[in-house]
């Protein structure tokens, strides 16, 4: 009987340490999500306001009209239902709830805020001892502080990432090699943006040797992503178009960056036609976050 009792008690705080993730959502909000997904925002919003209205505590709801007014540049409105949406999330929810406030912020290129919000993320999930979950948010979070023009805080939130990621004592052999790509690839962006053409080149080369190692073949398309980056941020915008152009051809951030380089070039027609790309992705993420306003921006003027 004791050694039965022994036994829950482990099972117990296993579960304690690794709780579940939320459920994704049902029914009508998953239909609204699915709107949003296919760009009908109107119809999306309306959705989102008829679940609010029968059930004015739902979370949910309030998340799903934020992420629409982001989508649409409404940035003050989404953040009333965002902060809505903080409110009312049970405990379990309260890290997505904060992460899509961070994320709004990420569209309006606030950096303070950005990290205000990923930082209780990161905070719960080192709560529950998930240290990839809490690598993975520092990353996030560096990626979107980049963006907004915090270089210093994107070494500081990708330094944190990888020094987390490293206290984990059962990293396998290609886990160590993806992360340390992730760390090259951030050293070499950050070194990018500040201008360090050789520091930038580096890291980019020994990010590429672990990948070439062969240990994680999904992450090859993400090579010429880094090279691209440098190349746009040294002036090389032929070299960007065409190591951007071997990347995830449906990753928004790599085609509002084959459109800038375009119009740096003087093709506004080229430039138009993967700005017309970029917005049509609805994604509420850290590299739709920096495309979206870009292109709706260019499309305007």
């Amino acid at each position: 009987m004791k050694l039965f009792t022994v036994a829950l008690l482990l099972i117990s705080a296993a579960f304690a340490q690794n709780p579940a993730p939320p459920k994704a959502p049902t029914g009508p909000i998953a239909d609204a999500n699915r709107l949003v997904n296919e760009g009908k925002l109107d119809d999306a919003m309306a959705a989102y306001q008829k679940v609010a209205a029968a059930d004015p505590k739902n979370w949910d709801a309030h998340r799903g009209m934020g992420v629409v007014l982001d989508l649409e540049s409404k940035y003050g409105e989404a953040r009333e239902h965002l902060q809505q949406s903080i409110d009312l999330a049970p405990a379990d929810s309260k890290p997505n709830a904060w992460r899509t406030m961070a994320m709004s912020y990420a569209f309006d290129r606030k950096p303070k805020e950005i990290e205000r919000y990923q930082k209780q993320v990161f905070d719960y999930r080192m709560g529950k001892n998930d240290l990839q979950g809490a690598a993975e948010i520092a990353n996030e979070a560096a990626r979107m502080l980049l963006e907004s023009g915090d270089f210093n805080g994107a070494e500081k939130w990708y330094r944190l990432g990888h020094e987390t990621i490293l206290k984990k004592t059962d990293l396998a052999d290609k886990d160590k090699d993806l992360w340390g790509f992730r760390w090259e690839s951030a050293q070499a962006r950050v070194a990018a943006r500040r201008g360090n053409k050789a520091e930038a080149q580096k890291h980019a080369d020994a990010g590429k040797a672990l990948i070439d190692k062969g240990t994680n073949p999904e992450q090859v398309q993400y090579v010429p992503y880094v090279y691209g980056y440098n190349a746009f941020y040294a002036g090389d915008y032929k070299t960007a178009i065409d190591e951007f152009s071997k990347s995830n051809p449906n990753d928004p951030f790599n085609l509002v960056m084959i459109a800038q380089a375009y119009g740096k070039l003087g093709d506004n027609a080229k430039a138009k036609e993967y700005y017309e790309k970029v917005l049509a992705s609805n994604a509420h993420n850290p590299t739709n976050a920096y495309a979206r306003p870009i292109a709706q921006q260019k499309m305007k003027s």
